[in-house]
């Protein structure tokens, strides 16, 4: 097997071939175990009697972690997107805290941050009934971000002046003492959870919550009508497991012959491979 960059990407970035899958495997099973070591670490007990072995693995795993991230950024071509990307921060994060260790005491337990690059496993088990999903419920949320900014624009303006106006009608004597007080009030009354640190004690202020918390079960409801509206108004074509050679994207349709996100050839190193192949 040729070991050039097209083959590295293959491997590190595809889930479709058999030695990317066992990549992949291979990858997420060192960072569960890596993230066990560092939450076996926070435990003193533990700490006290293996530190050095502790501090032994999580080193090896560190340097693993920043060789492969530097190989990400070898074989992909457009390494600034990359770097950019969700997974690009992830992978980089994962790597960090370690040696930040070396000059801030504490930080290497940010490495838990490492069980997000699990996520990988979609792509692995070739999930794509799920990469699919996720996909959709992502463009749902980003065609619905600005309806949702006014919805919650809105309950921010009605906990104003429902939490004003409790602070009128109940009072300090009540536990009332000020205006953004009683507006925690309203914040924990209209979402329904309700502590019980603070409660409306006049027959007035009572029946005032009561009519604040029917509103929160009906204001509940909006946002989860507008995702669902563009949930059903979204695209319904299933994903695959393929990953972009120039920018990485993942979630194209079976069908795509070019990244939805760049442009480029998907196939690109298939083709190569096959004029060589003919060629030869």
């Amino acid at each position: 097997m040729r070991f050039d960059k097209d083959t590295v990407r293959t491997i590190i970035f595809e889930a479709h071939t058999p030695a990317g899958a066992a990549f992949d495997v291979g990858l997420i099973i060192c960072i569960l175990i890596s993230v066990i070591a560092v939450m076996l670490d926070s435990v003193s007990a533990i700490r006290s009697d293996h530190r050095q072995l502790l501090y032994a693995v999580e080193w090896a795993f560190t340097i693993l972690f920043t060789i492969e991230y530097a190989l990400r950024l070898w074989c992909i071509q457009n390494k600034a997107r990359y770097a950019r990307s969700f997974f690009g921060v992830v992978d980089l994060l994962g790597i960090v805290p370690t040696y930040l260790s070396l000059m801030v005491a504490g930080t290497q337990y940010l490495l838990v941050i490492r069980v997000l690059r699990v996520l990988r496993v979609f792509r692995v088990l070739r999930m794509v009934r799920f990469v699919g999903e996720a996909e959709l419920l992502t463009q749902a949320l980003r065609a619905s971000r600005r309806k949702i900014i006014v919805f919650i624009s809105t309950v921010a303006a009605l906990v104003v002046v429902f939490g004003s106006m409790m602070y009128l009608i109940e009072g300090e004597e009540h536990g009332f003492t000020s205006i953004p007080r009683s507006i925690y009030w309203a914040v924990i009354t209209m979402t329904t959870v309700g502590y019980g640190d603070i409660t409306p004690q006049t027959p007035l202020g009572q029946a005032f919550a009561s009519l604040v918390m029917i509103m929160g079960y009906g204001i509940i409801a909006v946002p989860t009508g507008i995702v669902t509206l563009e949930l059903s108004e979204a695209s319904r074509r299933a994903a695959n497991t393929r990953t972009c050679p120039e920018c990485s994207a993942e979630g194209h349709v079976p069908e795509a012959i070019f990244c939805w996100r760049c442009a480029e050839n998907l196939y690109v190193a298939e083709a190569a491979e096959a004029e060589t192949g003919d060629g030869a």
